[in-house]
């Protein structure tokens, strides 16, 4: 029996298996890869590697054993049929005969296109007959302080999402969750609505920066068709740039501001603070 990890060299995946490590043998870990080299330092601990790609379905052929706990991370492929390539994860987890599959899908309460391919990608699931686990992820704090250098350049937070608020949480936060779940028990057939402990504003995010680094930051509400263009503007496809200005439509509405409590059940610690992903983006 393994824990398998898929993405594992990705930015939640890399979280996923260091919190394993803390918490099982390496050798019952196995790191789901396309590019080896990329995880040259797991193998090294000890990590058990698997090199398969969502769009190469024969590479997972075999690649789960009976008894598995597995982890399907979301691809980030928006372009390539995301819920074809989660679905070559899914038959090959259900001809393994896994114990759990737990996949990180998107909040029940979002309406935006971005959670088209994680509710179909659900529907596969369940269809499975699989044990799983829907981690449904809310937004990450690295969503924004990972992207700081245009806020700084122009002293301006630039969103579409009005007075909406996000209850998002550190990628750590999101991997603890995942990692809950993988090494617990009583987690088949479950649903986790998970979201940070404190739902904060784009006025109040832009008043903590201005705080953290003494100067002053405003908050820019500007529509989300002007957010689409600053986006494609940047360098990002049309099309993505219009599925991420309609999250912030869907802040707007609310339906980022998950108060579930689950995520800090889960991980019995609370959630980390937004000021703190703030502090670590302005020291990086």
């Amino acid at each position: 029996m393994s824990i398998v990890v898929t993405g594992a060299t990705g930015h939640l995946g890399r979280h996923v298996v260091e919190q394993l490590l803390e918490k099982v043998p390496a050798e019952q870990i196995t790191a789901v890869v396309r590019d080896k080299e990329k995880a040259a330092g797991f193998a090294a601990r000890g990590v058990r590697l698997a090199v398969a790609d969502y769009n190469a379905p024969e590479t997972f052929d075999h690649l789960f054993t009976a008894g598995d706990k597995v982890l399907l991370i979301s691809g980030n492929e928006f372009d390539k049929g995301r819920v074809r390539q989660h679905t070559v994860v899914i038959e090959a987890a259900k001809a393994a005969g896994v114990a759990l599959l737990a996949y990180t899908s998107a909040p029940g309460s979002l309406t935006a296109a971005l959670a088209d391919d994680h509710r179909a990608t659900e529907e596969v699931l369940l269809a499975s007959g699989l044990p799983y686990s829907l981690l449904r992820n809310a937004w990450y704090h690295e969503n924004y302080t990972e992207n700081l250098a245009p806020v700084l350049e122009h002293n301006a937070v630039v969103q579409a999402a009005g007075d909406g608020r996000v209850a998002s949480a550190s990628r750590a936060d999101y991997a603890a969750a995942a990692v809950a779940v993988l090494t617990g028990e009583g987690h088949e057939n479950t649903t986790y609505e998970l979201g940070g402990d404190e739902a904060w504003s784009f006025a109040e995010y832009a008043a903590e920066l201005s705080r953290q680094t003494g100067r002053e930051i405003v908050y820019s509400p500007v529509s989300t068709e002007a957010l689409a263009g600053i986006l494609t503007g940047a360098g990002l496809p049309a099309p993505l740039a219009a599925v991420l200005a309609g999250v912030d439509a869907s802040i707007e509405k609310g339906e980022l501001a998950v108060s579930s409590g689950d995520l800090s059940r889960l991980i019995g610690r609370p959630t980390t603070p937004l000021t703190q992903a703030v502090t670590a983006a302005l020291k990086g």
